[in-house]
């Protein structure tokens, strides 16, 4: 049948550069990534609030760490973190780099990957890498959030603590390039839901609700952010398992917590791919639909 593919193995890789105001600058780091023989980068997207791009590349284990490895390259000669400033939080020019396995992989081998850019990276690029999620190589580096507190600009001091001596590279902050988290994952869903109202207090509250951190909703990481180009209040959100905690129950509890403030949902967006899956999942709920089924998308069947 069309795509299938069942002795051959194909790694998702999801690297988040940050740079989402200079279109000329990503287009470089993505021509990069392209270069690489076997390599598919299957969609690529910028904010300016966020000064944050994110690229999704998939194909064979080798190709897809080499074109990771020519991204981050790319983006430690153009973009310089003393100048950088936006809304997400950020280590550094290529701030993190999960593998993700798809057809025939497994996530042993994901963080065999991880391992294997990071070494590298730091031993070539002289960028300190940290290893998260199944690649970490302690409880306190799984969360990508514990890593990444204090930012860039605290990293400086953080890097000289024994506790954070990077897993690769020199104990010494990359001065334009900072440091690069690197690392194994399930697929996650970067879901953002913009409100009515630009009172970023509300929208903190509604983070603070919804997150697991804080006793929200299991496998939902959120934050507040502002997006002065609109004048926007959102929640920012990342949904690190689908099917434990799948997109319309988050929504519904956005705007639950919304509505007690007085304020409604604008729109949501999506920032790289989601998976078939889930995108079902929210069409039988809003559809009352409780047994539909991939088999009932025509394009899915393509790839059977």
């Amino acid at each position: 049948m069309v795509g299938s593919s069942s002795d051959r193995v194909f790694i998702e890789c999801v690297p988040n550069f940050s740079e989402g105001r200079r279109p000329e600058v990503v287009a470089e780091i993505v021509t990069a990534i392209a270069s690489v023989e076997g390599v598919r980068i299957l969609d690529y997207s910028s904010d300016a609030a966020h000064n944050r791009s994110v690229v999704t590349l998939i194909g064979p284990p080798g190709p897809v760490v080499e074109a990771a490895f020519r991204g981050i390259a790319r983006a430690r000669d153009l973009i310089d973190m003393r100048t950088h400033e936006g809304e997400h939080p950020r280590l550094g020019a290529t701030d993190v780099v999960p593998f993700v396995p798809i057809a025939g992989a497994t996530m042993s081998q994901c963080v065999e990957l991880a391992v294997a850019l990071g070494e590298r990276v730091g031993r070539e690029l002289e960028i300190p890498v940290y290893l998260y999620e199944e690649a970490a190589t302690c409880p306190e580096r799984r969360n990508l959030a514990d890593i990444r507190r204090g930012e860039y600009e605290g990293l400086f001091e953080k890097i000289t603590k024994p506790e954070w001596s990077p897993d690769f590279g020199p104990s010494v902050v990359h001065p334009t390039a900072g440091a690069t988290v690197i690392g194994a994952r399930l697929p996650l869903i970067a879901f953002n839901v913009n409100l009515t109202t630009s009172d970023l207090n509300v929208a903190k509250k509604i983070a603070q609700a919804v997150r697991a951190s804080s006793g929200g909703l299991a496998y939902v990481k959120a934050l507040d952010v502002l997006l002065n180009d609109r004048n926007v209040a959102q929640v920012s959100m990342n949904l690190v398992n689908y099917r434990r905690t799948p997109i319309p129950r988050v929504m519904e509890m956005v705007r639950r917590e919304a509505a007690r403030w007085g304020v409604g949902v604008l729109e949501s967006e999506l920032i790289g791919l989601v998976p078939l899956d889930a995108v079902l999942d929210a069409a039988a709920y809003y559809l009352q639909l409780p047994k539909l089924d991939r088999s009932q998308v025509i394009e899915a069947g393509l790839w059977e």
